[in-house]
């Protein structure tokens, strides 16, 4: 009796974990709405073969992490011929000449040898009706990002790390990609020491998105600054795609953070970038973007010039007034300290955001109090 009153009581007690695990909160922005795998029971890979499968399956899924998930060494190295094409001192990253940029790009950058882990060079391809889970501060994914593509849509990730990914090498590998894809929300996800972008949405349409309560570090020993800050943080280039990024920490970083263009309309609201050794925001032909309510501390040049696309940068409290026929409200200042300026107010592109799911504001004074101390894996 007491046998199978112990199983009866340790069956209980997961099943109660197991109900117990489910997404904190509800996207904001474009993305609201998304349901990732909904009601479905809980599943805990135990092996990073188990994780690729479900991740990639046909079926509604929540899937938790529970411990690191080590994709390094799985598969295999390569050894071949690369560049440098920023100096060949330690700090500097190295290129993988993938698809010959080095040659095509880079024709007079030194050749140097490259030894890189496979595993990071391609993300785990995860698929349609996915909600993918950290438990606390356990769920981390070692050595090969993630990739939404080919009409994925409806995914969650949240509370999760993905980190060391070749960080030595430009072209070693992404943190997380996008392509062709709708309705995902990235929330309260740790990137660190990334080879190429933290997070990337490609060429095609990615459609909505929202990118909150993240934690882009861009510390790393290796950068294409050669200065430990790294260069290639979040890339922004989609098909109409429209990009919600509230409540991110951007840290350490050099440039690209983020470079928005090709028809990506961002609405950047109460995000805190701290220590840039470069620029923040590069807005190249097609991109639009609203930053509001945003604090930018230690940012030599937040805006790199020339922006080529359109920016509305919540100016000043009379010319903040324009937000509120397309927003419905009022635009929140941004706030600077030892920064440069981003002083814009492009108006045309705000009809993008008429009718659509638009985040709240805070304002700016709110943020560098809370921002740095909430973002990011293991803060919920």
């Amino acid at each position: 009796m007491k046998a199978v009153s112990f199983f009866s009581l340790a069956a209980a007690a997961l099943s109660s974990t197991a109900t117990a695990i489910s997404v904190t909160g509800a996207a904001e922005g474009f993305a609201q709405g998304v349901t990732g795998g909904g009601s479905a029971d809980p599943v805990y890979p135990d092996s990073i073969d188990e994780l690729v499968s479900y991740l990639g399956d046909d079926e509604a899924r929540v899937i938790v992490l529970t411990k690191t998930f080590d994709f390094t060494g799985s598969e295999g190295t390569t050894s071949e011929t690369g560049c440098a094409p920023w100096g060949t001192d330690a700090a500097c990253q190295l290129a993988i000449n993938q698809n010959d940029w080095c040659t095509n790009y880079e024709p007079d950058a030194p050749t140097v040898s490259v030894e890189y882990d496979n595993a990071g060079s391609l993300g785990i391809t995860v698929n349609s009706d996915k909600t993918l889970l950290g438990q606390g501060d356990a769920g981390v994914i070692k050595g090969k990002g993630l990739r939404i593509v080919s009409g994925a849509s409806n995914i969650i990730i949240q509370n999760i790390a993905v980190t060391d990914i070749n960080a030595q090498y430009v072209w070693g590998g992404d943190g997380i990609t996008l392509n062709d894809c709708d309705l995902v929300w990235l929330d309260h996800v740790t990137t660190a020491r990334i080879g190429r972008q933290h997070i990337v949405l490609g060429t095609s349409a990615d459609n909505r998105v929202t990118i909150s309560n993240c934690f882009i570090d861009g510390e790393s020993d290796y950068s294409a600054t050669c200065d430990g800050y790294h260069y290639w943080g979040i890339y922004l280039d989609g098909s109409g795609d429209l990009v919600t990024m509230k409540g991110n920490y951007i840290y350490h970083t050099s440039g690209r953070s983020p470079k928005v263009q090709g028809n990506t309309v961002l609405h950047a609201v109460n995000n805190y970038w701290y220590d840039n050794s470069g620029h923040a925001f590069e807005i190249g032909e097609g991109g639009y973007v609203l930053a509001e309510g945003n604090v930018f501390q230690d940012i030599p040049i937040v805006a790199e010039d020339p922006i080529e696309g359109q920016a509305f940068t919540s100016p000043s409290t009379s010319q903040n007034e324009a937000c509120s026929t397309y927003l419905g409200r009022v635009c929140e200042l941004n706030g600077f300290g030892n920064s440069g300026t981003f002083n814009q107010a492009d108006t045309d592109f705000l009809s993008n955001f008429e009718g659509q799911n638009i985040a709240s504001a805070s304002a700016y004074s709110e943020v560098a109090s809370s921002v740095p101390s909430s973002a990011g894996y293991g803060t919920i």
